[in-house]
């Protein structure tokens, strides 16, 4: 649990109210957290407005997800900040049960990868990225929607909805 600056009260995904003390540690987790779920709303956008405009060039940059040990653990570490970045700001977004269930999802998918060997996650990006980049356009708007509603969850107040 992250409370607020001031040490205010937030409602908890679980219903149930927090109250810790603001602490430097506390200000900069708070600022942490959300700056990755702004990261990620925003990198999902630009991947969907790139996919638009340049299909070839994302289509690309797609095929290199797992294409070495690098890139893997770059991947799975970028995952489980973000997933962290979900479930610590969850408290303060629309929807946060939905954002607590997810970010844990992208935390544990993301565990169990780190289990399996590099080029068994290599093999199934060759496999499924092809499928992917196949109807690009789709996955475009399903990052520009998700981009969206990550960015709208956490910047409008909670309950304003």
């Amino acid at each position: 649990t992250v409370a607020g600056a001031g040490g205010d009260s937030w409602r908890l995904a679980s219903g149930r109210s927090s109250r810790l003390l603001s602490t430097p540690f506390t200000k900069l987790m708070n600022l942490l957290a959300t700056s990755l779920v702004i990261l990620a709303g925003a990198y999902l956008i630009g991947l969907g407005v790139r996919a638009l405009l340049r299909p070839e060039s994302t289509k690309r940059f797609l095929e290199s997800f797992a294409r070495s040990a690098t890139a893997h653990f770059t991947e799975l570490g970028a995952r489980i900040a973000v997933g962290a970045g979900i479930v610590l700001s969850s408290h303060r977004m629309q929807f946060a049960s939905g954002f607590v269930a997810f970010g844990w999802l992208l935390i544990g998918t993301s565990v169990v990868l780190l289990a399996v060997p590099w080029r068994v996650h290599h093999r199934f990006a060759v496999w499924s990225v092809p499928m992917a980049t196949k109807r690009l356009p789709l996955l475009a708007l399903g990052s520009l929607l998700g981009g969206v509603f990550l960015l709208y969850a956490l910047l409008l107040p909670r309950g304003a909805v």
